[in-house]
């Protein structure tokens, strides 16, 4: 017997600060404009998408002592324009990223339930933790929080959040106008909260939201990561978008899911994926490695490097060979508030293989850091990128892709027109949508739901 099609899931990562997006192509528009924003959110609407994802940074960037300005440099608030999104869409999830570091669960559990109620179930929160002391120098506390700490600090503060949106059950409100009584329970939204991390108590505000709780997603790919997500989200993001990697990522983190009494099913694994279409696979290859050299400049290759060599590397020249001179181990690093300068744990083995990579394939430098660094996912014509999407969804490496296209605000307009008929023509993609929340469209209980089943398996 056959095993029934998997229904694909797909979301639309709003281009941001990161050297995917190639900020410099006369295509590319504002990423700071209202009018950008709306322009992906309806045209990800128009294809029927799960949802709209809202990277955010805490900080700005520096290398060498100065802001890092060769990627986009700022974006307003995540609330503010997933707040503004839900007036100008109808049926499109809004998934925003908020620290759980330097934030209060008071407040941003406040802000999810109220998005929730704007956008009429649509609310969705990333939660991630923040790693370095340089981005806590803009807070009031300080500081940051060793990695134990900080998972155990965030798995606290999710939990307090929850008790805090199910501080409301959702019959409390009967605005009898002809006897004057507005709430069936005056003790509505009551709370008390004891915990190592925060002590709380008092009256939530808010009263509950359609979804009762936004969707949870985790970004973690650390073993803590992983368990967190296992324990307590509804999606993980992942970096493995290689068929082999992507399998065992989704085997390793689904098998952890019963420990938690959770199935199977209670958890999507949706990894972040770049493309590039053309009429041909033949086009698309040498459009890919177009876009490749617009993504590292001259500029963005030596910034890289210096990632590694952790030296001042403005002296060569990026069309010529790589450094002879080993990376410095020794001093403080000389970016800061960039997490891919935690990527090489050992700069001097990087150094060496780099240069026999580079010596091997006659690469310069900025050959080198095209090669190694993050390629386009899929790259194809329309019925090839349709082709691969539902062969890794099929074959369990993931439940679906948040896209990430490399131009603002057109770079979905092309997959959306081209490649999700082709999709919903395999039978393996949405036509319309499920239901009212983005719990419903990505085929997630809803809280309510959950207690109930608990109480008659009781």
């Amino acid at each position: 017997m056959s095993k029934p099609l998997k229904q694909i899931h797909l979301a639309a990562h709003f281009p941001g600060v990161n050297n995917t997006t190639v900020w410099s192509d006369p295509k590319a528009g504002s990423h700071i404009e209202f009018s950008s924003f709306v322009h992906f959110a309806r045209t990800a609407e128009r294809a029927k998408f799960d949802f709209l994802f809202l990277a955010e940074g805490l900080r700005l960037r520096e290398q060498g002592g100065k802001i890092y300005d060769l990627d986009v440099v700022g974006r307003p608030d995540t609330f503010t324009i997933l707040t503004a999104l839900a007036a100008v869409t109808e049926h499109l999830g809004l998934t925003g990223t908020i620290n759980s570091t330097f934030n209060e669960p008071y407040e941003v559990a406040r802000q999810f339930a109220s998005l929730d109620h704007l956008s009429g179930g649509r609310a969705a929160w990333n939660v991630v933790t923040s790693w370095d002391a340089f981005t806590g120098e803009n807070f009031r506390r300080g500081g940051f929080l060793p990695q134990e700490e900080r998972y155990s600090r965030a798995k606290e503060f999710l939990a307090t959040a929850n008790e805090l949106f199910d501080s409301w059950h959702g019959d409390e409100i009967v605005a009898d106008q002809a006897a004057g009584a507005f709430l069936r329970d005056t003790k509505a939204g009551s709370f008390v909260h004891h915990g190592q991390h925060f002590d709380i108590h008092g009256q939530f505000d808010v009263p509950r939201s359609p979804q009762g709780r936004p969707v949870i997603f985790q970004a973690g790919d650390s073993d803590e990561g992983r368990e967190f997500a296992a324990s307590s989200a509804d999606a993980i993001f992942s970096r493995y978008a290689t068929l082999e990697g992507g399998r065992a990522f989704y085997r390793d983190v689904k098998q952890r899911l019963a420990k938690y009494g959770r199935r199977h099913d209670e958890l999507l694994i949706l990894p972040a994926a770049s493309f590039v279409l053309a009429d041909t696979d033949e086009e698309a290859g040498e459009l890919a490695k177009d876009v490749r050299r617009l993504q590292v400049s001259g500029a963005t290759a030596i910034k890289h490097l210096e990632f590694v060599w952790n030296r001042d590397l403005s002296s060569y020249d990026p069309e010529g060979p790589l450094p002879d001179v080993d990376p410095d181990v020794s001093a403080d690093h000389i970016s800061q508030g960039r997490a891919q300068a935690r990527m090489y744990r050992d700069p001097i083995a990087t150094a060496r293989e780099w240069r026999e990579l580079a010596a091997a394939h006659n690469w310069s430098i900025r050959d080198l850091v095209i090669e190694t660094g993050n390629r386009q996912n899929f790259i194809g014509s329309p019925a090839t990128v349709a082709h691969t999407i539902n062969e890794y969804v099929q074959a369990d490496a993931s439940d679906g892709f948040i896209l990430v296209p490399h131009i603002t605000p057109t770079g979905l307009d092309d997959f959306a027109d081209k490649v999700v008929p082709l999709l919903q023509e395999r039978g393996v993609f949405r036509t319309d949508y499920e239901g009212p929340t983005l719990r419903h469209n990505l085929g997630l209980a809803l809280p309510d739901d959950l207690r109930r089943e608990e109480r008659v398996a009781s």
